[in-house]
């Protein structure tokens, strides 16, 4: 039996992209297990459900992973940490639990190889609440020097994320980032459960990846 693990990107669905194609596709070439990577927002309302549906329907085995914010997303304060020693980010003191992708990918190669996973969705965070001037001081910490936090305002920050982003995703994570739901402030204890360890932390992530910082 094929297993495969379904990623899509936001070019993909504003292109109109059809999961039911991908998935009719690797039905065809004998694929019956999948695990989708979704997103959080799908279950707090912030984001449709076009990609889990079709995989909710289909006759393919199926585990949903709604992962919430990333730590990699720090990645976009790179330059200007390099070049300022500065985080330049809006909603300073509002805290989400980020999770480190190596959670993701650990989660999603367990339960892709277990069977006792089918047919269910999992919530994915990190261990604890940071904000982004929490985050800006533990990139500082990783590389032994202080980093500042500037606060942008929501509209200097929609232009930026406008470069790189379709529209709708800005609107949907600006109003996560600024105004987050109860439930994309609760950690959750998926990523525990299924690697019988702690979620890593921002902290951890940091200093792994202090060397695209310095």
């Amino acid at each position: 039996m094929y297993k495969r693990q379904l990623l899509t990107s936001g070019d993909f669905m504003s292109a109109g992209g059809d999961a039911g194609e991908v998935l009719g596709a690797a039905r065809a070439a004998g694929v019956r297990r999948v695990v989708l990577l979704s997103s959080q927002g799908v279950g707090t309302g912030r984001h449709p459900a076009t990609l889990e549906d079709p995989v909710v329907r289909s006759d393919l085995e199926w585990t949903v992973l709604r992962p919430g914010g990333f730590s990699s997303n720090a990645f976009a304060w790179a330059e200007t940490v390099r070049a300022q020693r500065a985080v330049f980010a809006p909603f300073g003191d509002v805290a989400l639990p980020v999770i480190d992708p190596a959670d993701i990918a650990g989660v999603a190669a367990a339960v892709l190889r277990a069977a006792g996973h089918l047919g269910k969705t999992y919530v994915l965070t990190g261990p604890a609440l940071i904000s982004p001037r929490q985050q800006a001081s533990a990139i500082g910490d990783a590389l032994g020097e202080p980093v500042r936090f500037v606060e942008q305002s929501r509209a200097e920050a929609r232009a930026q994320m406008l470069r790189f982003m379709p529209e709708p995703v800005v609107e949907s994570t600006l109003s996560i980032l600024g105004t987050p739901e109860p439930a994309e402030q609760q950690v959750s204890p998926h990523v525990e459960q299924i690697l019988g360890r702690p979620a890593r932390g921002f902290a951890d992530w940091a200093v792994r990846n202090s060397v695209a910082f310095k």
